[in-house]
């Protein structure tokens, strides 16, 4: 034990468990390695992912180092309903791309990322728009999921926290780096399977030790009303009703998952989306539930800090051994979201920016893999400096959250309308983008007409979450129907009522913001555009550089 009560292993034990782990993951990736490999491969395993490494692959990425802390966090702070909302609207972001990703395969079936089809259809400032904000996204990413190693080995070894960062970024990128995306895909299959192995022994374990089912119920005595309810007003404000809202910005702006659509086969899109969404659903509100165990015990975390529950728990109530399976657990969680990270930046750097930027549809596929190669390594040094330092990320993902907000409403209507401009998509993303940040950080007084008109555009933009939704699965009738209807909603009962919560009202205003001034520049405009033309313009890199390099002349 150290002197925070955790179980504590010697510096020779949790150097073993990493090398098992980091070894094992990367004796894997040899079994798949290609003496020759190609960018199709690399970037999105050619594009024939199937169904189960696929729904495998999605679920390990999005169960990642916050998934553990945030949803116990979640349990302990809003009682009985928390574990819930956040494991629940999680999920939903991964089954809220499926439609659309059909749309975008069906537009670009050879495409490797969603910057390619927005270049083809808009042009290069649309496309960084959306590249940036996914570099800005997954190095943060990488950051968070270092940062919580380095937490971890400190916490249960005697190592220290720089030594855990570091360990676990040079373990993610060694086998990364051998085959990009695929290594992702073929790794993340074996981690799910022991992340749900363990998440199946752990959770009940830490149950039963501690009471059983008979201890939740009398532990209702010890709760808030708010807390043991499952209706909880509190709740669904402060944490169900910001992650809905986030569920379309997470599902187009990241392109973990627009990878892992254009990877898998085109037949197995619904199904891996949807077993992914069933996965990730179950497992994050089982572990959500050992903070609500905390809660029903009486536990107060250890220097106040919620990101202690979990670990607090096991090792109140577990032996030894299971605490090494808990480190292993978040381990694989973290390495699985950290290495799709890393896939992600490098098919951005790939194609957004060398394919299409700067070798203009002319690439080298072997400058191309190079490239893919050094961004993985730029990006893990990166995320291992800004993890040393353990900065406080809430600024940056605060930014990154409202950019992927920003941008749903142009990425999904310019892949069906096309009135859509590219004036249209650049300004609607930088005017929403500033609105958002007034209100965030509340830069001018929220009062009188002020708020008035914030609560408006907030209001607008619970209707187009909830019509883009409906617009996805039912169709363009449905969706307006059900945007109109939640706008009247939201105008009767939100007003007045909204600004009690400015930081949903700032996560609704970049929808509504961007909405707004994409609509009415698009209705200003006389611009056509022939979806066609984006199939031509997203194609296999390797076949491009064949096809060109047909096209010279013998002896030149």
């Amino acid at each position: 034990m150290n002197e925070n009560g955790f179980t504590q292993f010697s510096t020779v034990t949790v150097l073993l468990l990493l090398l098992a782990f980091y070894g094992g993951t990367y004796l894997l990736t040899l079994l798949i390695r290609k003496d020759k490999e190609d960018t199709a491969g690399f970037m999105v395993a050619g594009h024939q992912v199937g169904f189960g490494m696929g729904a495998a692959s999605m679920t390990a990425t999005w169960i990642w180092a916050a998934s553990f802390y945030a949803a116990a966090t979640s349990g302990y702070t809003y009682g009985v309903s928390g574990p819930i909302h956040y494991g629940l609207w999680g999920a939903l972001m991964i089954l809220f791309i499926y439609p659309f990703g059909r749309r975008f395969r069906q537009l670009a079936p050879n495409g490797h990322t969603l910057g390619e089809l927005i270049h083809a259809r808009h042009g290069p400032s649309s496309q960084l728009i959306l590249a940036g904000s996914n570099v800005l996204g997954s190095i943060i990413s990488l950051m968070v999921n270092f940062t919580a190693a380095g937490a971890l080995v400190s916490v249960l070894s005697p190592l220290s926290f720089q030594a855990g960062v570091l360990i676990a970024g040079v373990g993610v990128l060694s086998y990364t780096l051998t085959s990009g995306f695929r290594a992702s895909v073929f790794t993340d299959f074996a981690q799910l399977i022991a992340l749900m192995a363990i998440a199946i022994v752990i959770i009940p374990a830490v149950l039963f030790s501690a009471g059983g089912p008979s201890m939740m119920v009398e532990g209702l005595s010890r709760m808030t009303d708010e807390q043991a309810s499952m209706l909880s007003v509190d709740a669904i404000m402060n944490q169900g009703a910001p992650f809905f809202v986030a569920v379309l910005a997470y599902a187009i702006g990241n392109q973990t998952i627009s990878q892992r659509l254009f990877a898998v086969r085109k037949k197995n899109i619904k199904s891996t989306f949807l077993t992914a969404t069933l996965g990730y659903g179950a497992i994050v509100i089982g572990l959500g539930m050992i903070g609500l165990m905390a809660l029903s015990v009486g536990i107060e975390p250890i220097d106040g800090n919620m990101n202690n529950l979990i670990p607090q728990m096991v090792s109140t109530y577990l032996p030894p051994v299971f605490v090494a399976l808990f480190f292993i657990l978040v381990i694989g969680s973290l390495s699985s979201t950290a290495d799709s990270d890393l896939s992600a930046l490098s098919a951005i750097m790939m194609a957004d920016v060398y394919g299409k930027n700067i070798a203009k549809d002319d690439p080298n596929p072997k400058v191309m893999l190079l490239i893919g190669r050094v961004t993985m390594i730029v990006a893990t040094v990166a995320g291992l400096i800004f993890a040393s330092f353990s900065l406080d990320i809430l600024v940056m993902l605060v930014f990154v959250g409202a950019l992927w907000g920003s941008i749903v409403f142009p990425v999904i209507i310019s892949c069906f309308w096309s009135r859509v401009s590219n004036a249209a998509f650049t300004w609607s993303v930088l005017v929403a983008m500033l609105m958002f940040c007034i209100a965030r950080f509340e830069l001018l007084e929220m009062s009188g007409l002020t708020v008035q008109l914030f609560e408006f555009l907030a209001s607008v933009g619970a209707s187009v979450v909830i019509g883009l939704m409906i617009f996805g699965f039912f169709g363009r009738a449905a969706g307006l129907l059900a945007g109109a209807l939640t706008l009247v909603a939201m105008l009767v009962f939100a007003t007045g009522f909204l600004r009690d919560y400015m930081v949903l009202v700032a996560s609704l205003t970049a929808y509504g913001t961007s909405a707004i001034v994409c609509t009415a520049m698009t209705l200003l405009s006389n611009e056509r555009f022939d979806f066609d033309l984006i199939k031509k313009r997203v194609g296999n890199y390797d076949d491009i550089a064949e096809e060109n390099s047909a096209l010279i002349p013998e002896g030149v």
